[in-house]
């Protein structure tokens, strides 16, 4: 999978996608910023019409407009799934690679740069134009050489002597013997090989069974193997013309390059902005070749078609094979394209198959949850005794408090009356009374010190857990130290009550 992935991004790049940040690996793509860059430069690419933007502005609303542009014109160009401007605003790794393999097989499928660079080129336009049209005259010739009669056959013996002869006539079937060579080898730079000629020879001559016409396709055979050997030592030398060509430019820019650093008269703005003259003037050139080539290239195309017609019209077995053809062709590309699919999720699977294999068995994780579920009952049985001592006790500190209450009222009833009598039974139902309070008021405390010593336990065990960089050290250590200073103060008030 990760092949595959730095595959498509040296792909992106052939095709002079820029890889915004230099990203090396596809997971430094998985941001909004590199995403945007990347389609917008493909969809610029795809259609010259188009010119969307390769960065994000900086408003929210003109960045949901651009992702949502994005999304509805590549949805358009026939991508299958889900894709709108939340896709580009969080993107995720697998969507990304889908969507961006899916914009390098149409960058791989438009000729947009490679005709914008072969139609700089006029010389190059004339000779593909002659090699199609040389080419469709050849496949006529065939195939009107499938009605040719004996006494046709016999005709051309008599030509041929005539040839020999040295008649006028000679000089035109020199002629025509060359330019059917040309035409051969116009043919074989189409990628035609040197077998399939002469089967569709055969084919289009209906299997003659004529000797002559067997003869003459052997000497068709031979001449084309002359032709391609030819041929052959032709694309050497235009592959070396061509690479001379492009050394000669390298050097008139350096020389420019030169030029530019060593001079002082002129200012480095003046030759920028020069540059930037000449970009727009290459753009605008380009744009026009591109349009002239759409033009051409559908013009050529509606008179292949009108042709191809012609031909199977007249021969119907030969358009039924080739409809069929294309449907196989069809058939195989769905096929592979389903095969990948599954070798991708295949990938995925043994991956993950890797990933549970370096895990525990699931013997291990048997054990534990048999460990786990001993220690959870333990823990019940000791919950369930806590809550039984827990009851007891406070059962008996409930009748402690009813023995206490009645003990009170008891005495408090038996000093009340001797203090009607004298005033020493008088000052003790008063210290009586204080006693009581005092001890009430120690209960209350006990209690609430109990409650805060709780929630102090419970505060110092959150700041224990609380590790994040973002909170405010100063400000939780403020409050800790007026938690201190409340419980120092509380203490003191308990004291002072337990002294009086």
């Amino acid at each position: 999978m990760e092949e595959q992935r730095e595959t498509l991004l040296d792909s992106l790049r052939r095709f002079g996608v820029s890889i915004p940040n230099g990203a090396a690996s596809f997971a430094e793509l998985l941001s909004t910023e590199a995403l945007v860059s990347i389609c917008a430069q493909c969809l610029n690419l795809l259609d010259g019409s188009s010119s969307f933007a390769l960065s994000l502005p900086e408003s929210t609303e003109e960045r949901f407009k651009v992702c949502t542009d994005i999304s509805a014109f590549i949805k358009s160009m026939g991508f299958v799934g889900d894709l709108s401007f939340y896709e580009f605003l969080h993107p995720s790794e697998e969507d990304t690679y889908v969507l961006i393999r899916f914009l390098v097989e149409r960058l791989s499928e438009s000729f947009a740069v490679g005709k914008a660079a072969d139609n700089t080129q006029s010389n190059k336009e004339n000779l593909s134009h002659t090699k199609f049209d040389q080419k469709l005259r050849l496949k006529a010739k065939v195939s009107e050489s499938s009605h040719t009669d004996p006494e046709d056959v016999d005709d051309r013996s008599i030509e041929k002597a005539d040839n020999e002869n040295g008649s006028p006539a000679n000089l035109v079937r020199h002629e025509k013997q060359d330019q059917t060579k040309d035409e051969l080898e116009i043919l074989k730079n189409g990628n035609d090989s040197v077998e399939e000629a002469g089967e569709a020879l055969e084919l289009a001559s209906g299997n003659l069974i004529n000797p002559f016409a067997h003869q003459y396709s052997k000497m068709m055979r031979c001449n084309m193997e002359e032709v391609q050997h030819e041929g052959n030592g032709l694309d050497e030398v235009l592959k070396d013309r061509a690479e001379l060509e492009h050394l000669e430019n390298e050097l008139e820019l350096l020389k420019a390059a030169t030029e530019i650093a060593l001079a002082v008269d002129h200012p480095c703005d003046l030759y920028i902005e020069t540059l930037k003259g000449d970009i727009v003037a290459k753009e605008k050139s380009l744009t026009e070749l591109e349009l002239q080539g759409r033009a051409v290239r559908t013009t050529l195309e509606e008179k292949r078609r009108r042709l191809e017609e012609s031909i199977y019209r007249s021969n119907r077995d030969v358009y039924e094979k080739f409809q069929r053809l294309k449907a196989v062709e069809r058939e195989r590309g769905s096929i592979l394209s389903e095969t990948q699919k599954w070798e991708e999720e295949y990938s995925s699977l043994s991956a993950q198959q890797k990933q549970q294999s370096s895990r525990k068995s699931r013997r291990s994780y048997i054990e534990q949850i048999k460990e786990i579920t001993k220690n959870s009952r333990k823990q019940d049985v000791d919950i369930e005794k806590i809550i039984g001592d827990t009851r007891e006790l406070q059962l008996e500190s409930n009748s402690i408090q009813e023995r206490l209450h009645r003990t009170y009222t008891i005495a408090d009833e038996t000093v009340l009356r001797e203090a009607k009598k004298d005033q020493v039974g008088r000052q003790a139902y008063r210290l009586l009374t204080s006693i009581h309070e005092t001890f009430e008021q120690v209960c209350d405390k006990i209690m609430v010190t109990d409650r805060v010593a709780r929630e102090i336990a419970e505060h110092e065990k959150k700041i224990a857990e609380m590790a994040s960089p973002s909170l405010d050290i100063d400000k939780l250590k403020s409050d800790l130290e007026a938690i201190i200073k409340e419980n120092e103060s509380l203490e003191q008030g308990l004291h002072g009550d337990f002294d009086n």
